[in-house]
Parts: structure tokens; C-alpha cells; sequence
């Protein structure tokens, strides 16, 4: 099942083929438009000339990779900080997983297992661990048993309310709908 974003066909390609470009992609995912964090991984394949692994992450020199997410434009809003948990992340696949990033989700026996491999991420919260729990399932059709209660109110069938829903326009536009409802409620809220 390929990846379907709202970002352009190389992109998507990228994140359907390469298990880590997809996991650099949901890191990347807060503070810059979702477009923006898709696109990251397919702009630092262009940048580095060639698709990294896992190991090469890993052990690239921290000030230069900084350097690369921070060439403008910069891959992510927070350029370094991103560059350093990025390095993390490759880090903790190599270190776990022998530098197979799927391996994190392909030899998960259950969605209970799946969530907490997911949670141990760096940059991976309780809510973006169920999300990528969400989008593994709805978009891989990665689906250990339970994947769908790991996954939470994410993993409900027709729902729209995250990237693990996004699979064109209509669906990004439903997804920033229901987002932009949260924030309204959140703002009214306080503000009383």
C-alpha cells in the first residue's frame, strides 16, 4: 500500500519505500506544517545526494548535520535541535534493530507491543506514537492484533483526525476541519 500525503510524488515514494525516511518524517511533525515534515526527508536525500541509513545517521558528524537540516530552506523550523534528535532516533534503530527501521514494526507481535516500541522514540509522545501506530495500519496496512485499541481514537475506521487519515484533498481538508474545531474549543476555553 503506498503512502498517500499531500506532498509530491517523490515524496510520497520515499516515505512508502524507506521505513526511516517515514519515521524521520513523523519526528519532524510538530511545529511546521505537515507538508513541510513530509517533504523533509525527500529534501535530505537531495541534500546528502543519496538515500542514509540508519548507520550513517548514526555517525554523521553532528555540527555537519545541523548544517544540512539548516540549509535554506531549513528542513524543519528548529534546524539543529531536529538534526540532533533525527541522529537519536538512527541511533536507537541501529542500537535496537540492527539498523532495519521496519524491523521496529514488522516483528511486532501485537499493537500493545507496537505502541510501547513506538513510544521509546525519541520525539515520539503518547499522542504521535498513537498516530504513527494509526497511519502503520490505515496506510501500510501494518496491523499486528490490537493495533487498532494501541492506536487509540486514531485507529478508528473513518475517522479524520490525523495525518494517519490523510489520503487526499478531501481528507487533509477534513482532518484541518476537526483540527481547527480542538483549537477553537481549546482558545474558547481559555479565554473563560
Amino acid at each position: 500500500m503506498p503512502i498517500s500525503l499531500p506532498v509530491d510524488d517523490e515524496a510520497n515514494a520515499l516515505l512508502t519505500r524507506s521505513a526511516l525516511a517515514l519515521l524521520i518524517a513523523m519526528l519532524l511533525d510538530q511545529q511546521v506544517p505537515l507538508e513541510k515534515a513530509f517533504s523533509a526527508p525527500r529534501d535530505l536525500v537531495a541534500r546528502l545526494g543519496h538515500e542514509p541509513t540508519a548507520e550513517e545517521l548514526a555517525g554523521y558528524n553532528p555540527e555537519e548535520l545541523a548544517e544540512v537540516f539548516g540549509q535554506r530552506p531549513a528542513l524543519h523550523r528548529f534546524p539543529k535541535a531536529m538534526a540532533a534528535r533525527t541522529q537519536d532516533l538512527a541511533k536507537l534503530i541501529v542500537a535496537r534493530y540492527d539498523g532495519d527501521a521496519a524491523a521496529l514494526w514488522t516483528t511486532a507481535p501485537s499493537g500493545a507491543e507496537l505502541l510501547k516500541r513506538v513510544s521509546a522514540l525519541p520525539g515520539f509522545g503518547e499522542q504521535k506514537a498513537r498516530i504513527f501506530v494509526a497511519l502503520l495500519g490505515k496506510q501500510l496496512g501494518v496491523r499486528p492484533p490490537g493495533w487498532r485499541e494501541a492506536a487509540g481514537p486514531f485507529g478508528a475506521e473513518g475517522s479524520y483526525v490525523s495525518v494517519a487519515d490523510i489520503v487526499d484533498d478531501e481528507s487533509l481538508g477534513r482532518v484541518r476541519s476537526y483540527k481547527q474545531t480542538l483549537k477553537a474549543a481549546a482558545k474558547a476555553k481559555a479565554a473563560k
